[in-house]
């Protein structure tokens, strides 16, 4: 069947790719990769992949696009799951016999809520769905399919058996060739990465047990399955000879850095290459690691701290302490590699003070840029079980994580601390970090180093700025 994938339009600037760690309108306008969405492209000739809200599509115009295949399968998520929904059911009515699927963690997880509430989605894919969405195209019929809950013709719902884990990392093409074909990477832009960028990933799975973390518990699971080394390494080399206009490759793995050896095999193979590349990393990498990733081309690590105190990263099992990652900022800052730390406010345990204990926390280690979001509990995760079991959430209703707009809000409560001191904790954190004078001064430091940065972190100032009074208002 000639096919669409489709990242659908949604809030303006919403981010709801599944390369994003937050569905959700940022800070600063930025857009991820449809890195899940391109994976099954790749595999099916002549497919295409359509990215709505990067490419600034209304929804008539999207419509129109989509409208001229035989199959669409959108990318959803818990908060854009309403708009999508509302999409597939106009373009339902415009093309009747169009069959119609949803991927992503939202479906997988509640398969037959998603398929109950709207007639016109035909199918789900559960599990890792890349096989899944060939079959679907090539016409295999739904019932031979595993890994997919589907509408019978009489409207009843079949969940048919599980489909198994990808072990053949290698096995997948490449992802780059369909971000080349069908992509404008002009659109995508994340503040902290050089632009250009493209981000892929080298692997699937997690092996920490966060229990926020969306990914490894819907979809990707808790083994870390890889690439090799060598696949790695052709692909950036495709990148590098076929998109020259890249500055930046962004490994995208939740912990690209679990595999000592294997990371330090695969930078010096960068580093032959002359790329400069970036990558998720925990907090613990070891120095000798780190010097080896430097040496050959490394330039930034995204590193989720989610907090300053002990007891609250106990409490969400993220296998860290705060030592440990002070260590490790130390390290980073001798060897010269930059730091985008992620936080996270109002994860179990959290206080009036432990925020200010993480805030100082932030003060003290210093990555040169910061994310601070807000304790989001989506379906599928252990934090999901735990707010409904402790009442931090409100009981039978539809948690909304975002608000009319597309952005996040703060959905957990605790007798001690309600959701809007939680709320309004993320622009005090944002306030108090950045509007230092020696923060300020390295940003300034920063802009006079080039007029492109000088044009791009004024740019990102203003919506900066205008996204700290919306979020006070």
């Amino acid at each position: 069947m000639k096919t669409l994938f489709l990242q659908a339009p949604s809030f303006d600037g919403f981010d709801g790719g599944a390369g994003s760690r937050y569905q959700a309108k940022r800070e600063i306008k930025s857009f991820w990769y449809p890195t899940w969405l391109a994976q099954p492209a790749a595999l099916i000739p002549d497919s295409r992949v359509l990215d709505a809200p990067a490419d600034e599509l209304t929804v008539d115009q999207t419509l129109q696009i989509a409208e001229n295949y035989e199959l669409v399968i959108l990318h959803t998520s818990t908060p854009s799951f309403p708009t999508d929904a509302k999409f597939v059911e106009l373009l339902k009515a415009r093309k009747p016999n169009i069959v119609i699927g949803m991927v992503g963690a939202k479906v997988a997880v509640d398969a037959q809520g998603s398929l109950m509430a709207s007639t016109a989605i035909d199918f789900v894919a559960r599990e890792e769905f890349d096989y899944t969405c060939k079959e679907i195209a090539e016409g295999r019929p739904f019932a031979d399919v595993t890994g997919i809950s589907y509408r019978q013709a009489g409207g009843t719902i079949q969940h048919n058996a599980p489909r198994e884990m990808i072990e053949d990392m290698d096995g997948l093409p490449f992802v780059a060739p369909v971000y080349k074909r069908d992509l404008n990477i002009k659109n995508y832009f994340i503040g902290y990465l050089n632009y250009p960028y493209v981000s892929i990933y080298t692997g699937r799975g997690c092996r920490s047990r966060c229990t926020f973390c969306l990914w490894p518990q819907t979809v990707g699971g808790h083994r870390y399955r890889t690439r090799s080394p060598e696949s790695v390494i052709e692909e950036v080399k495709w990148i590098k000879e076929n998109m020259p206009e890249v500055k930046e490759i962004m490994f995208d793995d939740d912990t690209f850095t679990d595999f000592k050896p294997r990371v330090e095999e695969i930078a010096r193979g960068l580093g032959k290459l002359g790329v400069t590349w970036s990558c998720n990393a925990k907090a613990n990498v070891p120095y000798s690691t780190l010097k080896i990733m430097k040496e050959n081309g490394l330039r930034l690590l995204l590193v989720g701290y989610e907090s300053g105190d002990d007891q609250i990263l106990l409490n969400i099992k993220k296998g860290l302490r705060t030592d440990i990652a002070r260590r490790f900022s130390d390290d980073c800052r001798k060897l010269g590699i930059m730091v985008h730390g992620t936080f996270i406010l109002g994860l179990p345990g959290e206080t009036r003070e432990t925020i200010e204990k993480t805030i100082a926390f932030a003060k003290e280690i210093n990555p040169h840029t910061i994310q601070v979001s807000l304790a989001a509990p989506y379906p599928g995760t252990t934090l999901y079980n735990q707010a409904v079991e402790n009442n931090w959430i409100a009981p039978n209703k539809v948690i909304n994580l975002v608000n009319d707009k597309g952005v996040q809000l703060a959905t957990i409560s605790y007798p001690h601390l309600s959701k809007e001191e939680i709320y309004h904790g993320v622009e005090k954190f944002y306030r108090r970090f950045y509007f230092r004078p020696s923060k300020i001064w390295e940003i300034v430091r920063e802009m006079l180093g080039s007029w492109s940065m000088m044009k791009r972190r004024l740019r990102e100032g203003v919506e900066f700025f205008r996204f700290l009074h919306a979020h006070e208002a």
